[in-house]
């Protein structure tokens, strides 16, 4: 075995276990949580084979598994949003964000412009308190309503909504900047 093949064992004996809890704690079905998990190795192993070693690969782990969870989120969401039509949000405070994108159509800067909003929404979404983000994603990507989230955590609807304002608040300042910076400027 090569050293770079011992290094990929290595990394999954040492992080699967962690890795594999963190994923099922934020992702309900069971094959979608075995399905990242795998994504996710299967992302380091291709890491290592177009020589890109990973220098600190248990939060390079978390950081992959984290974004197939949120692709997987928005993946979903998507889908609910095909197959229903919209109902109007319990606390008001929809970001609107697809809205506020350019649309996919208009050529490759629109895309540069939705590729850099995209990636300051997930630096955002990283400052948020883990509370924060876990509601925010739940209702806003997932398409949760408050009630689920509630009967799936044990945590009150009116905490729920108050964590979610805060994390709208957060996002909404963050993101303005940059926002303004690509469509106003």
């Amino acid at each position: 075995m090569t050293e770079q093949d011992q290094h990929i064992v290595d990394a999954i004996d040492r992080e699967y276990a962690g890795l594999r809890r963190f994923i099922r704690r934020r992702v309900a079905d069971q094959s979608d949580a075995e399905d990242i998990l795998q994504e996710v190795f299967y992302e380091l192993i291709e890491a290592y084979r177009m020589m890109r070693p990973v220098e600190q690969v248990t939060a390079w782990l978390f950081r992959v598994a984290r974004n197939r969870i949120i692709d997987l989120f928005r993946r979903k969401q998507r889908e609910a949003e095909r197959d229903e039509p919209k109902a109007p949000r319990e606390d008001g405070d929809l970001l609107q964000l697809e809205q506020m994108l350019p649309s996919r159509d208009a050529g490759p800067e629109a895309e540069y412009v939705r590729s850099a909003l995209a990636h300051e929404l997930d630096a955002a979404l990283d400052e948020l308190p883990e509370e924060q983000r876990e509601v925010f994603v739940a209702h806003e990507l997932m398409g949760y309503s408050f009630k689920e989230i509630a009967a799936q955590t044990g945590v009150s609807v009116n905490t729920l909504l108050s964590r979610k304002h805060y994390a709208v608040l957060h996002l909404r300042g963050r993101l303005q900047a940059i926002y303004g910076e690509f469509i106003e400027g």
